[in-house]
């Protein structure tokens, strides 16, 4: 008797709807062998479904962990100054928008340039979305220019936005014998200042050493305040490397009554606030001149930036990202930030993000020479 021969996988019908047995079997098998779409079918309405299901998930998780919570805004300037009042505004308003409505505190810790701020949230968080950093602006460009001292990575901090940018600008007394960018290039002009790190340290000495200005800085002052009353008493003759919006809004009598010259603004291009004022840039004589730079005036592209630490779990940072946008157009809170002088051009969390991580792409020999520029004495 002939035996016919066992059928193989490669021997299957291709005709529609037809199986094998010997290959699929029968009953619930069989059924799955011979309608594979519907299964198909089947698992991606499964996945759809999950992902619809996921951001309200997390939503929830978020508004949970933030309900009863409370939030630091740690400032790492002294109570007073501008980036101060400027956070407290913010804090003011921003906790309507964060789900679970928690309340916010904040804090000040003006150690150091503040890079002991930054140097502890980096390290030590907390990370979970409960602390968010309030640094001037000078911060993204520390770990190039002082690596000795900022001990964390900018770019991995999580950047949550920041409320404007900012033209920034150098001005005199009016009694000052300096009283043009003219002559700054001609003549000494002293100038006050806080602490090596800020703008009103660093622009002056880096023009100093890039374009040949003669600004003769006196640092030391505890605040911006107290270094305005320098400027009064005659101390000092002007400053260089003041946020105009700051300046409006700690001394705007001195505008109004023309009791200061504004000589010169930093940056990338002229504010249109600022149309006849000149730009410090423009005597730049080289493209490695307008690197160095600006590698320091980039900073007032992203004006007053927040940030969380590291490792902030994602859902969170999302929230927080949309509140700070939120927050921004926040009818009261632009009412209070123009109270105080302030300018409200936000940018998004992921657009300072990213203007971070193209700051930490310097090119080497650029950060040595800036560096180079800000050791001298």
């Amino acid at each position: 008797m002939e035996m016919m021969p066992r059928h193989s996988g490669a021997e299957r019908s291709e005709e529609p709807g037809i199986h094998n047995p010997g290959v699929c079997g029968y009953g619930f098998r069989a059924r799955r062998c011979a309608a594979p779409r519907n299964d198909a079918l089947w698992l991606a309405a499964l996945l759809l479904s999950f992902l619809a299901f996921t951001p309200a998930y997390a939503a929830d998780d978020v508004e949970n962990f933030y309900r009863g919570k409370q939030v630091r805004f740690i400032v790492g300037s002294a109570p007073g100054g501008t980036y101060d009042l400027l956070a407290r505004i913010v804090a003011r308003h921003i906790g309507a928008h964060i789900p679970g409505s928690p309340s916010i505190i904040v804090q000040n810790q003006p150690t150091a340039g503040e890079l002991l701020m930054v140097n502890q949230l980096f390290a030590l968080g907390p990370n979970d979305g409960t602390a968010i950093g309030v640094p001037l602006n000078g911060i993204p460009a520390a770990p190039l220019l002082q690596p000795a001292a900022a001990h964390f990575d900018a770019a991995k901090l999580i950047w949550l936005g920041s409320t404007h940018s900012e033209p920034y600008v150098a001005y005199v007394w009016h009694t000052a014998p300096v009283q043009n960018l003219a002559e700054v290039m001609r003549k000494q002009l002293v100038v006050g200042a806080t602490t090596p790190g800020t703008t009103m340290n660093d622009f002056p000495q880096l023009t100093n050493a890039i374009l040949g200005t003669k600004f003769k800085i006196v640092p030391g002052y505890a605040s911006t305040p107290q270094m305005n009353e320098a400027l009064e008493r005659g101390e000092v003759e002007g400053i260089a490397g003041f946020g105009w919006f700051a300046l409006n809004a700690q001394v705007p009598q001195w505008v109004t009554e023309k009791k200061i010259t504004v000589i010169a603004q930093f940056g990338g291009a002229r504010h249109r606030l600022l149309p006849d004022v000149p730009l410090m840039l423009d005597l730049a004589k080289s493209d490695a001149d307008r690197q160095a730079l600006l590698l320091l005036f980039g900073r007032t592209e992203y004006g007053r930036p927040y940030f969380l630490p590291p490792d902030v779990p994602a859902e969170r940072v999302e929230a927080l990202r949309r509140a700070f946008d939120a927050t921004m157009t926040d009818e009261g809170f632009v009412a209070d930030a123009v109270k105080i002088g302030f300018e409200v051009d936000p940018l998004t969390g992921e657009q300072v993000q990213a203007a971070v991580a193209a700051l930490a792409n310097t090119p080497p020999e650029v950060v040595a020479r800036v560096r180079a520029a800000l050791n001298q004495q």
